[in-house]
C-alpha cells in the first residue's frame, strides 16, 4: 500500500520519488516541446529538471528541520504528486527558479523559531525573495510572511525590523548595476515586469480545472482539521504551523492576481498545501480513506491524459 510505504522516512522513499518526478517531467517536455532536440535544450531541460529535484530535496528539508510534519514522506509525495496533477507548473523555467528560492526563503523564515541567528535569517529571507520578484513580479507578496514570522515569533528589536530593508536594497542595488553594465533598460525591464490580471479564461481547460479543483478541495478540507488542531500543538511549535497557513493564503492571491495564468503559478502553493494536508494524513485513522485520497491524486493526471 502506497501509505505504508510513504509512512516512514527513508532513502528508498526520497529515490522513488526522485524517479515518478523524472517521468513526469519528461512526459510533460515530451508533449510540450514541439522543437527539435539539440544539446543545448537538453541541457536547458536538465538543468530544469535539476532545479526541480533540488526544490523537494530543500522542501523536505525545512520540514524536517522545523518538525512541521512527523517522520514520513507524506510531505514529498504530495508535492510530486500536485505537480503531476499541474503539470503546467514544469514549464515556466523562471517560475520554477522563483519558487526554489521562494523555499529557500521560507526555511530561513521558519527557522526564526530558534530565535538564533535572527539579523542573518532575516537578510537572507529578504534577499531570496527579492531574487524570486525579479524573475516573478507576485513572489514580492512574500514579504508579508517576513513580517507575520516578526509577529508571532515575538521579535520586537527594531534593528531586527530593518534587516530585510537591507536584504533588498542588496539585490536591487546589484541588479541595478548588473542593468547598467548589459545596457538593459532599467524602466523597461520593470514596465514588463510588473503586471497584474483578473482574467481567468486562460485557465479555462480540463485538465487545469479538473487538478485545480481536486487540489483546492483536498486542500480546504486538510485546512479545516489543520487549523482545528492547532490548538493540540505546542505553545512554541504554533508559530511557526500558523505561518504555513500564511503562506497557503499568500499563495492563492498570486495565483488570483497572476497576469499570465497558465497553471504554473499554482507552484507557489504546493509547499504550504503538502505541509498541511501531511498533517491531515497523520491523524486520519482511517487507512482505506488515507489509501484512497492519495489513489485520486495519482489518478487525476492519468484521466484529464485521456480526455
Amino acid at each position: 500500500m502506497i501509505s505504508n510505504f510513504f509512512s516512514q522516512s527513508k532513502p528508498i522513499n526520497f529515490v522513488a520519488v526522485s524517479v515518478f518526478l523524472l517521468i513526469i517531467f519528461a512526459i510533460t517536455k515530451y508533449m510540450a516541446l514541439d522543437t527539435q532536440s539539440d544539446t543545448l535544450l537538453i541541457v536547458k531541460q536538465v538543468l530544469l529538471f535539476g532545479i526541480c529535484l533540488f526544490s523537494i530535496f530543500v522542501f523536505d528539508f525545512l520540514v524536517n528541520k522545523n518538525n512541521l510534519t512527523k517522520n514520513n514522506s507524506y510531505k514529498i509525495l504530495l508535492y510530486v504528486l500536485f505537480i503531476a496533477v499541474l503539470p503546467e507548473v514544469l514549464l515556466n523555467s523562471k517560475i520554477l527558479l522563483a519558487n526554489l528560492f521562494i523555499l529557500l526563503a521560507l526555511r530561513r523564515i521558519i527557522s526564526l523559531r530558534s530565535k538564533k541567528d535572527i539579523k542573518k535569517k532575516l537578510f537572507d529571507a529578504a534577499f531570496w525573495i527579492t531574487i524570486a520578484s525579479l524573475l516573478y513580479f507576485w513572489a514580492i507578496l512574500f514579504y508579508i510572511l517576513i513580517v507575520a514570522a516578526l509577529i508571532v515569533f515575538i521579535i520586537t528589536d527594531i534593528k531586527n525590523w530593518v534587516i530585510p530593508i537591507i536584504g533588498i536594497a542588496t539585490v536591487a542595488i546589484i541588479a541595478v548595476s548588473y542593468m547598467i553594465i548589459t545596457n538593459i533598460e532599467i524602466y523597461d525591464f520593470f514596465d514588463k515586469l510588473i503586471d497584474l490580471s483578473f482574467d481567468f479564461s486562460s485557465l479555462n481547460s480540463k485538465r487545469i480545472i479538473i487538478g485545480a479543483t481536486v487540489l483546492l478541495s483536498f486542500g480546504a478540507w486538510s485546512l479545516f482539521y489543520y487549523i482545528k488542531n492547532l490548538k493540540s500543538k505546542t505553545k512554541s511549535s504554533r508559530p511557526s504551523f500558523s505561518l504555513i497557513v500564511i503562506a497557503a493564503v499568500l499563495s492563492l492571491a498570486i495565483i488570483i492576481v497572476s497576469p499570465n495564468k497558465s497553471g504554473s503559478e499554482f507552484i507557489f502553493l504546493f509547499a504550504p498545501l503538502a505541509i498541511i494536508m501531511t498533517n491531515y494524513l497523520e491523524v486520519v485513522s482511517e487507512k482505506w480513506f488515507k489509501e484512497s485520497l492519495l489513489w485520486v491524486l495519482i489518478l487525476t493526471p492519468i484521466i484529464t491524459l485521456l480526455l
